[in-house]
């Protein structure tokens, strides 16, 4: 009799993932990426972004297509709500960062997904940015991530999933790290 198992398939290439590691750690120049993305103003808190293109593996590169973003504050705080608000893009960004290296760890593992959903909260004292109390930082003072996994390991394994992509993700660390920030006018 034979055994048929059904491979793993979390929608990750790992060999394409795990080759381009090799390749870039024997090039490391290659590795050099610059992201970008452009703000339009349109009317009171309102703005509208683009992300087209970015440069990495010495070339640039562009997206399959361009990607638009509105971004506004809620009418509580005397806007249109037009968007998700610049924190909630945030909190989108580590979400989707933790959430694609849960995929690609579990998949490197074999670990079969069903499902995947994180959940996230931050606290925010509003003082801050309002300029009500200068002693009120203006962003986040928590996130809580909060992950519901659904896949065919054990509980150990699924913490030890998501502990690794905590451990890789690019947009945590940028949240948890001091990250350089030059703002200039032209």
């Amino acid at each position: 009799m034979t055994i048929t198992e059904t491979p793993i398939d979390n929608g990750v290439d790992t060999a394409a993932l795990l080759g381009a590691r090799e390749a870039l750690s024997a090039a490391p120049e290659a590795a050099e990426f610059t992201w970008r993305a452009t703000c339009a103003w349109v009317h009171g808190t309102h703005s509208k972004a683009t992300v087209e293109g970015f440069s990495g593996l010495g070339a640039e590169h562009n997206h399959r297509q361009t990607f638009r973003f509105d971004a506004d504050h809620p009418e509580c705080f005397a806007s249109q709500d037009l968007g998700a608000t610049p924190v909630e893009y945030m909190l989108v960004g580590l979400a989707s960062c933790l959430t694609a290296g849960v995929a690609s760890v579990a998949q490197h593992r074999e670990i079969q997904l069903r499902s995947v959903t994180a959940t996230l909260e931050g606290d925010m004292n509003v003082l801050g940015i309002l300029g009500a109390d200068p002693d009120v930082r203006n962003g986040f003072d928590s996130i809580k991530v909060r992950f519901e996994i659904d896949a065919d390991a054990s509980p150990a394994d699924i913490e030890a999933i998501v502990a690794q992509s905590q451990k890789r993700s690019a947009v945590f660390d940028i949240i948890t790290n001091p990250t350089a920030v030059t703002v200039e006018v032209a």
